[in-house]
């Protein structure tokens, strides 16, 4: 079967290129077209033909944010036509992303059939001209994915997706960043860390409440380290104050990490906490549990999932952080507990969130469709 992937802004290349790995491994004929990724540049899977086609002049070389916008812009348009058209060459055109939907809806590939990936169901803004934009790529595709129950129930009550269209493939743990073959040792100031580690990783957004977090840990006592790792998206400055009032140490990593950083961090780490407000899913939750880590995950989206059909991870109530600190607690001074939300993580990730299992599921939507 040729499957042709395509996900014009890069939003995703750790998932595009272990979704193309492993439909490769079981057979497909991949091609990912994509674009050049903004920080780090990845190796095309064995098996699988990349192509980063889009937004060529604008990724060639480094530029300010407006003027890659700019330039981006004005290649969109060219670029997804030039795809459409090619997109007869495939069995199934499959899209992780589009840039521009409500225009993007009427540019997609002819011919073969269209699957959409809806990575970001429950988090997309509010707004008539956003809703409408995803209801016209939901009714112009033959099959769209969710990785959540909770996410496709969303498409189908908020962006009136037909359910018969609606699949849900979960999203896989990223069992490749825990078997890198370079590896990045933990900067000083974290390998001094004496005690348990909390880790909250990831890009540094309102909508994650690392406030609430810090506000949990403030009162912790367990001799424990907070570290708050990721690119802020966000002033910073109100959580480091909060953060000085903490018991614990706290410490901020507010910088872009490059994937060869990430074993160290989340090897080192006790627990690792996702106390989002709002999610369907979260790519950091399935590189905690490629690497086997207890979690403290809020009860939100898929989030509860993960917790209640595979037991990976104790849940707290959103934006409650009383309840966050009991469960830190609980878990920084039971390491048997903690062990065994290991072991349930390490099962999850070997079995439904399996990239093999995730292809072959994968694979049978496609030969549904065709």
């Amino acid at each position: 079967m040729r499957v042709r992937l395509v996900d014009p802004p890069a939003y995703t290349p750790p998932y595009d290129h272990a979704l193309a790995g492993a439909l490769a491994l079981a057979g497909a004929r991949v091609e990912l077209v994509t674009s050049r990724p903004t920080y780090e540049p990845l190796t095309a899977p064995p098996g699988v033909a990349l192509r980063e086609d889009f937004y060529r002049r604008a990724m060639a070389r480094r530029r300010s944010t407006g003027a890659r916008r700019a330039l981006r812009l004005a290649e969109h348009v060219p670029d997804m036509v030039r795809h459409r058209d090619e997109g007869r060459d495939a069995d199934v055109v499959h899209y992780q992303w589009l840039t521009l939907e409500a225009l993007d809806a009427f540019l997609l590939a002819r011919g073969a059939p269209r699957v959409f990936t809806s990575h970001n169901v429950l988090r997309r803004g509010p707004g008539r001209v956003r809703e409408q934009a995803a209801r016209l790529v939901v009714a112009r595709c033959d099959a769209v994915i969710a990785h959540t129950a909770a996410g496709g129930r969303a498409l189908v009550e908020r962006f009136g997706a037909d359910p018969a269209r609606v699949h849900v493939i979960p999203h896989g743990a990223f069992e490749g960043l825990a078997r890198q073959p370079a590896e990045t040792p933990l900067e000083p100031s974290l390998a001094a860390a004496e005690g348990p580690v909390v880790l909250c990783f990831g890009v540094l957004r309102p909508y994650k409440g690392v406030d609430v977090l810090l506000e949990a840990f403030r009162e912790l006592d367990e001799g424990a380290e907070l570290w708050i790792v990721g690119r802020p998206w966000m002033d910073v400055a109100p959580l480091r104050r909060a953060a000085a009032g903490a018991r614990g140490t706290v410490r901020f990593v507010d910088r872009y990490v490059a994937d060869a950083e990430l074993p160290a961090l989340f090897r080192r780490a006790d627990v690792v906490v996702l106390p989002y407000r709002h999610i369907d899913q979260s790519g950091v939750l399935y590189t905690a549990l490629a690497f086997g880590k207890a979690m403290v995950l809020s009860d939100v989206g898929g989030f509860a999932e993960v917790a209640r059909e595979h037991g990976a991870a104790e849940l707290f109530p959103a934006g409650d952080p009383d309840a966050l600190r009991a469960a830190l607690e609980r878990l920084l001074s039971d390491p048997q507990a903690r062990t065994q939300l290991e072991r349930r993580a390490d099962a999850a990730a070997a079995g439904p969130y399996s990239w093999a299992d995730i292809a072959r599921r994968t694979l049978a939507l496609y030969g549904e469709l065709t």
